[in-house]
């Protein structure tokens, strides 16, 4: 996250939470026309799965953070104000929130090139709060992040797991020769004389 982004999500926080929600964190986004400031919202932990964050839920966040923002006034000029779910692709913003997902695979983007890479896929391995480190299993090796260094970082969902896989046909699949079988099939029938 974003200097502007943490300071953003540490000033709405408590708003949210005023609400029975929690937010998970905050993405900012400047623009040449107005900025955009997303924040992403869930139940918390205890009602999940029970409950899930509806589009009520997001309206009341909106109503309730918009008023916060006009009296704070954090950012200067145009911005559009987004609430949103998680969703299946959820991004993590702390490491409470990566070692939650342990075991979840993750596309992470570095702010400054680690290994010659600055951006990484792999399952989330461990979590390391003194430290403050990351460590993911990326080629079937180790890859120590620093959580610092993290600049966004996302579930990659299991459509499998989620039952939105697509799936194999099952059954042969057609021979080469079939087409033309068919064809030939269906011109035989066709030269079949009909009752009238």
């Amino acid at each position: 996250m974003s200097d502007k982004a943490t300071e953003i999500a540490n000033l709405l926080g408590p708003t949210v939470q005023a609400l029975g929600l929690d937010l998970l964190g905050a993405e900012y986004l400047p623009a040449p026309g107005g900025a955009t400031l997303r924040l992403y919202i869930d139940v918390p932990l205890a009602e999940q799965p029970e409950r899930m964050v509806n589009v009520d839920d997001c309206e009341r966040v909106s109503r309730e953070v918009s008023a916060q923002l006009d009296v704070e006034d954090p950012i200067s000029g145009n911005y559009t104000l987004e609430v949103s779910s998680p969703g299946v692709d959820r991004p993590l913003f702390t490491l409470e929130q990566f070692e939650q997902q342990l075991g979840q695979s993750a596309k992470v983007g570095l702010k400054l090139p680690q290994e010659s890479r600055r951006r990484l896929q792999g399952e989330i391995a461990a979590v390391d709060h003194a430290q403050g480190t990351v460590t993911f299993i990326v080629d079937g090796k180790p890859f120590v992040a620093a959580f610092d260094n993290i600049d966004k970082a996302r579930i990659i969902p299991d459509w499998a797991a989620l039952g939105l896989a697509p799936t194999k046909p099952t059954g042969p699949a057609p021979k080469k020769g079939d087409k033309a079988k068919n064809k030939s099939n269906n011109e035989t029938a066709a030269k079949k004389p009909r009752a009238e």
